[in-house]
């Protein structure tokens, strides 16, 4: 019996394991000599994070940063609090970030202002999803795994109320 919260399938189980791979040998081949840090946004990249890292053939290492935005459960306003920081100085670093979803952009605005200024070699980003149309700020956002609608994201980590992470695919969840 299927769960009546998932709706629509965004992105099937395939699709997100062929452009996992490609985002691999991409940022293979531009981090090529280098020992990028790749930093994952808890809880939802890791599942992406630990696809894309079986994918990258370069030396990397990992590291976490947990955040909240406040505001309803749908929407960030922007206003983000660090529940958990980076346990590596990055200063000189090659720092790639690692999101599951960029959705208004704001939460993840603060993390490169932040980040940013602790003065690493370079800073990047790599989204699994990005929703265009609900975007407030102009990101620079490198590697892009799809472009999605603007619909409530769940499952491949992406969850509601803490349900639904363990899904295989990338699913709207259902209005009721």
């Amino acid at each position: 019996m299927r769960d009546p919260d998932i709706g629509e399938i965004l992105v099937q189980k395939d699709a997100l394991e062929h452009r996992v791979k490609q985002l691999g040998t991409e940022i293979s081949r531009d981090y090529a000599g280098r020992n990028p840090l790749l930093v994952g946004v808890l809880k939802g990249a890791v599942f992406f994070l630990s696809d894309l890292m079986r994918r990258i053939e370069i030396p990397c290492e990992v590291d976490f940063m947990a955040v909240a935005s406040y505001g309803s459960s749908t929407d960030s306003s922007g206003v983000v609090r660090i529940l958990k920081d980076l346990d590596t100085t990055i200063e000189g670093r090659d720092v790639l970030i690692v999101e599951d979803i960029v959705d208004s952009g704001l939460t993840l605005h603060y993390l490169l202002r932040s980040l940013g200024a602790r003065e690493p070699a370079s800073l990047e980003v790599c989204a699994l999803l990005v929703k265009p149309e609900r975007r407030k700020v102009d990101l620079p956002i490198r590697y892009v795994g799809f472009e999605i609608p603007n619909r409530f994201a769940i499952g491949y980590g992406l969850d509601h109320a803490e349900q639904h992470r363990n899904l295989p695919y990338v699913a709207a969840l259902q209005s009721r």
